[in-house]
């Protein structure tokens, strides 16, 4: 900590007598939560397997900090809200930062500076970059799958989906969006859904230029863990899901070549505008009779000039009507292989509107936009990264249901579990950690810890 940082701070008035304020305590940390997430990374081997991937190019001679200090001085420091390189360097003196990467909160356990973490997500190849992400998928397959080991499931779905990264900078590869209208990344986010569970759980973050279309690159993506879940899951039906960005010709051949159901959005044409009509006149009249919205649902084949052959095509047939607007037809569109009726499919790719949340809570919750390094693998890397934070955070939530917290999203769950002080102190046997006795969320962080594997003391 920096000689300004502990300067006195004296209030005069908002109490009977001054008040001064102090940072001298190098014993105390603002995130004793960290243990949480590290006590299911325990579990998982998320940051040891991610670790592994990575081949360490340094001279061993000269190595200080090791791959795996380093992945989890980021890792952890992300889930904290320490997204940045420079933020996560400021804490190389957390006693429970360094109890959770080093293993002990000693003065001799000083983390990585700024420099080193620097260093760290610029060292790797495109070949590390993959073994990691297949690292990370590896992870959350077999956690499912020890989790359902008495219950198989019948079906699992994949969503993919993609966000605009906005660049400012000189980042290598950022390139202006049409759609989105700046320069940007546009990574492409994998999530895994089980059944009739309505948690997502993510697979991977794959990062791409700015002026990549929605379909390149997905069948990539799909057959990288495509195989791996179905070697987990041998029996379950896969079922993808989609926008209509991924709606290509090779999208759709490679996804019935591989035997997969799928479920894909299609924008509004002319042609789909004339097959939909008749339903829609009868949703008209009836809207027009009730003066209320009117949704029905219908099918039939269709074959875009790209295409080879028809493909089924469910839709919506709807008449809004909202008071003091005029009635307004909303007719939707998703093309699919799967024999569902007509309502139950077109309800089933509506579910992937969950997916956004999911996106939500890696952006807001944990930056995963904060892609500012000049080279591109770095910011591979960083995409990395913050996604295996998500992950240990979706299995503090899975175990967080006794706490009430089993729906709460990353900001929700770090301000609750993680942002709590603690006095930490080490004996030759123990590392004490004392957290306040009022602390408003006692009951839940207790609860949650015993979920994730602690033993009453």
């Amino acid at each position: 900590m920096s000689d300004s940082s502990r300067q006195s701070v004296l209030f005069e008035g908002i109490a009977d007598k001054p008040l001064l304020v102090k940072f001298d305590r190098p014993d105390q940390s603002s995130d004793a939560g960290a243990v949480l997430l590290k006590a299911v990374d325990e579990k998982l081997g998320l940051t040891e397997q991610f670790a592994e991937a990575l081949h360490d190019r340094r001279q061993p001679s000269k190595v200080q900090h090791e791959l795996l200090e380093l992945v989890r001085q980021r890792v952890y420091g992300i889930a904290c809200g320490y997204s940045d390189g420079n933020d996560a360097a400021k804490l190389r003196n957390d006693p429970v930062m360094k109890i959770v990467c080093k293993e002990g909160a000693g003065e001799d356990q000083r983390l990585a500076s700024q420099p080193t973490l620097s260093r760290f997500e610029n060292a790797f190849r495109r070949t590390d970059l993959l073994r990691a992400g297949y690292a990370l998928a590896d992870a959350v397959i077999a956690e499912q799958k020890r989790r359902r080991a008495r219950s198989k499931p019948k079906r699992m779905i994949i969503d993919v989906d993609a966000v605009a990264d906005a660049t400012y900078g000189d980042q290598q590869l950022t390139m202006f969006n049409d759609h989105y209208g700046h320069y940007c990344y546009l990574p492409a986010i994998l999530t895994l859904q089980f059944d009739q569970e309505s948690d997502q759980h993510l697979l991977g973050v794959a990062l791409r230029p700015g002026n990549r279309k929605g379909f390149q690159d997905v069948v990539t993506l799909l057959k990288r863990v495509v195989r791996r879940v179905r070697e987990a899951f041998p029996k379950a039906r896969l079922v993808v899901r989609m926008d209509a960005d991924y709606g290509a010709p090779e999208v759709f051949d490679y996804l019935e070549k591989d035997d997969l159901l799928y479920l894909v959005a299609l924008r509004k044409n002319e042609v789909l505008t004339r097959l939909a009509e008749p339903l829609m006149n009868a949703v008209r009249a009836e809207s027009e009779k009730t003066q209320a919205t009117v949704t029905r649902y219908g099918d039939f084949r269709y074959a875009a000039n790209t295409w080879g052959r028809k493909r089924r095509v469910v839709f919506k047939a709807e008449r809004l009507v909202c008071e003091g607007k005029s009635p307004k037809d909303n007719p939707r569109f998703v093309v699919t292989n799967m024999d569902w009726s007509a309502r139950n499919s077109y309800k089933a790719y509506c579910q992937r509107g969950d997916s956004e949340n999911r996106i939500k809570e890696l952006v807001d919750g944990l930056r995963l936009d904060l892609t500012s390094c000049t080279d591109f693998q770095a910011n591979q890397l960083r995409c990395l990264l913050t996604a295996a934070s998500y992950v240990l955070y979706q299995q503090v939530r899975g175990r967080a249901t006794e706490a009430g917290l089993e729906e709460a999203q990353v900001p929700t769950l770090r301000e609750r579990l993680v942002k709590v002080a603690a006095l930490v102190q080490e004996s030759v046997r123990r590392i004490w950690m004392h957290l306040p006795s009022d602390y408003p969320w006692a009951g839940a962080w207790r609860r949650v810890a015993l979920a994730c594997g602690a033993d009453t003391g």
